[in-house]
């Protein structure tokens, strides 16, 4: 493992528990120079990186933190309404209401068993579970924040969903609130920066995408 700040360099690094997506692919005229690297933990890795891109020649020197990919789930109840919690983030001092979401530990995870851990998620965070006859729906991935990570999350949308019998909440995440909300105040929240979780923005918009969403059906 290279040293903290060091400016020794290799192929593709390979150290640390988290290494580069799969998504992140080098070809149609990308190409990896050097990698360099910093940091790194069960959570992410932080890489200096010297990379040749389609439009520039000459390599460009790029600071990246590598991440886990996550799930989010989208909670849908049999009358319509999205289940949010709300969260106390430490980054940003401040508790904010999200969809419910948590890391992929298993970077090699296959699609089956990103849905189970979509649905522990939504067990351990919002106490509801997916009904009988419910059913998990994909929406795709999306990268949170690409300038400077190569982050990405599953989305997904569980409905109906119904509360769990005997309450499956972790205590030990930080969550402080949940409640399920009509469409129209969720569109309200987010219109007046109550709600501004990029993975809960992202998946409205895949959502209203989709047409999955009857907006201005609530109060």
């Amino acid at each position: 493992m290279a040293a903290p700040h060091s400016t020794a360099h290799s192929a593709v690094a390979t150290v640390g528990a988290v290494q580069r997506s799969e998504l992140v692919q080098d070809s149609d005229g990308w190409k990896t120079i050097s990698s360099t690297h910093h940091f790194s933990n069960d959570h992410l890795e932080v890489v200096t990186e010297e990379v040749r891109t389609p439009a520039r020649p000459q390599p460009r020197s790029w600071t990246i933190v590598r991440r886990k990919a996550a799930v989010i789930v989208a909670p849908m109840t049999r009358e319509g309404k999205i289940v949010l919690i709300r969260q106390e983030r430490i980054p940003i001092r401040a508790a904010i209401w999200e969809m419910p979401s948590g890391q992929i530990d298993d970077r090699n995870a296959d699609d089956d068993e990103m849905k189970q851990i979509a649905l522990r998620e939504l067990r351990e965070e919002a106490s509801y579970q997916l009904a009988k006859d419910g059913e998990l729906i994909s929406l795709g991935h999306y990268f949170s924040s690409p300038g400077f990570t190569d982050e990405h999350g599953y989305l997904f949308l569980a409905r109906p969903v119904e509360p769990c019998p005997h309450g499956e909440r972790d205590e030990g995440e930080s969550i402080i609130d949940c409640r399920a909300f009509n469409l129209d105040k969720i569109r309200r929240m987010i219109a007046a920066n109550e709600i501004r979780d990029a993975n809960t923005l992202g998946i409205w918009a895949r959502l209203i995408a989709g047409g999955h969403l009857a907006l201005g059906s609530g109060a």
